[in-house]
């Protein structure tokens, strides 16, 4: 038997195997929709209802308001700047500071940090 006949003889054999069922693009989809559903219910939902009520939280801030900065800082609301973008802070009797509303984290309340306290 020479090397080409040897050669045809094992194609053929391969042609003669049965084919093997590849799985369908039903079988890839489906994990992939339940996975980026799981996603969207654990991780961008929460975070956009919590941005939802961020924003809504800084909308109803007004005039002679306490807040605390993401930076830490603590402080009145003295004026809004006519576009609402820009706040000034005072911190003191004299020290005014005027930051992006943005920066403020939220409505400052003393007792929160007692009652976080509580918890532990």
């Amino acid at each position: 038997m020479t090397l080409s006949t040897l050669f045809w003889w094992i194609l053929a054999a391969d042609e003669k195997k049965p084919a093997v069922d590849t799985p369908g693009l039903g079988s890839f989809l489906l994990p992939m929709v339940a996975i980026f559903a799981l996603f969207y219910f654990l991780m961008i939902r929460p975070q956009k209802n919590k941005d939802r009520a961020r924003r809504d939280a800084l909308d109803e801030l007004k005039k002679n308001d306490r807040v605390h900065t993401i930076g830490g800082i603590i402080g009145t609301i003295t004026s809004f700047s006519s576009d609402k973008k820009e706040v000034t802070i005072r911190v003191d009797d004299n020290s005014r500071i005027t930051m992006m509303r943005s920066a403020i984290h939220g409505v400052y309340s003393p007792h929160a940090d007692d009652e976080k306290a509580e918890i532990k």
